[in-house]
């Protein structure tokens, strides 16, 4: 599975603009977000889909950002993440 590229990131933009305003991230480079210094959020993309890789309890978890109810959840999750420090 490789990064996402520009057309994918395209397709995602209204995530990433969400996620922009979270004060607590910073964008490194496109779709690559950092938290407390560290690498937190990026994206990769494949034939099934686009899915976002976060850091939680020091792992990468994967989720698929395909469709608004998963953009949601995302969302949810970090702020649950970024929530628990």
């Amino acid at each position: 599975m490789r990064h996402a590229g520009p057309e994918a990131l395209v397709r995602i933009e209204s995530l990433l603009a969400a996620l922009r305003r979270e004060p607590r991230l910073k964008e490194r480079g496109t779709g690559l977000f950092y938290a407390r210094g560290k690498a937190f959020l990026h994206f990769h993309e494949d034939p099934a889909g686009i899915f976002a890789d976060l850091k939680r309890d020091g792992d990468w978890v994967r989720y698929p950002v395909n469709t608004e109810a998963e953009r949601r959840r995302l969302v949810r999750e970090i702020g649950s993440v970024l929530a628990a420090g």
